[in-house]
């Protein structure tokens, strides 16, 4: 299983820039882009508070399990 990172759908639902919620949330643009990416190892609680507060959703609404083809043997 892995963990799907939803950012750029929300960003999108909410008409939102990545500047704009790096800017908002109190981070740099680039955190954004590797959350957006998936190329974080972790996030802090803080942080993804944040982000959902500026977006007005949920964790769930983030962040995603997903089964790997590996995971399912």
């Amino acid at each position: 299983m892995e963990i799907v990172v939803r950012l750029d759908v929300m960003l999108a639902m909410r008409k939102m820039k990545s500047r704009d919620l790096a800017e908002r949330v109190g981070i740099t643009e680039q955190n954004i882009s590797l959350l957006k990416s998936g190329k974080v190892k972790g996030i802090r609680f803080e942080t993804l508070a944040r982000i959902c507060e500026v977006l007005d959703c949920q964790p769930g609404d983030l962040l995603e399990a997903v089964q790997t083809p590996s995971s399912l043997a």
